[in-house]
C-alpha cells in the first residue's frame, strides 16, 4: 500500500509599481498641500511679527506658494525620471530629495536677512519636504 502526498507551490508575487498616473497624481496633491502649508506658515511668522524681507523686500506668501509649486514639480520630474532609470527609485528619491532640501538651505543662509527670516525660510523647506517627499516616496516601487 503506497500513501501519495500532494503538495501544491503557491506563489506570491510584489504588486505591481503604482503607475505614473498614480505618481503623478499623489505628487499633485502632495504639491499643492505643500504650497498651501508654506504659504500658511509664511503668514503665520508675519503673524507673530517675523520678517520675510529679503533684501530689503518683504516676500508676500503667496511667493511662498508660488515657489514650493515650482520646484515640486521639478521634483515630480525627478521621480518621474527615477521611476524609469533607477534600480531603486523609492531609495534613490528620499536620498536625492534630502540632500536638495539641505541644499536649499544654503541660499537662505546666505541672503540679505535678519536671522529670524533666514529660519522662517528654512522652516518652509522644511514643512514642503515633510510633505511632498513621503508622498511620492509611497508611490515609488
Amino acid at each position: 500500500m503506497s500513501t501519495t502526498t500532494a503538495t501544491h507551490a503557491t506563489t506570491t508575487s510584489a504588486a505591481p509599481a503604482p503607475g505614473v498616473g498614480s505618481l503623478l497624481l499623489t505628487g499633485s496633491i502632495a504639491t499643492v498641500a505643500a504650497a498651501a502649508a508654506t504659504a500658511v506658515v509664511a503668514a503665520a511668522g508675519q503673524a507673530v511679527g517675523l520678517s520675510t524681507a529679503v533684501g530689503g523686500a518683504p516676500i508676500p506668501a503667496s511667493g511662498f506658494a508660488v515657489m514650493t509649486l515650482i520646484f515640486a514639480v521639478i521634483g515630480l520630474g525627478i521621480a518621474t525620471a527615477l521611476r524609469r532609470f533607477a534600480r531603486r527609485p523609492r531609495t534613490a528619491w528620499i536620498r536625492t530629495t534630502v540632500v536638495l532640501t539641505a541644499l536649499s538651505f544654503v541660499p537662505d543662509l546666505l541672503v540679505d536677512a535678519a536671522v529670524s527670516t533666514k529660519v522662517l525660510l528654512i522652516v518652509t523647506h522644511v514643512v514642503a519636504a515633510a510633505i511632498v517627499i513621503p508622498a511620492v516616496a509611497r508611490r515609488l516601487a
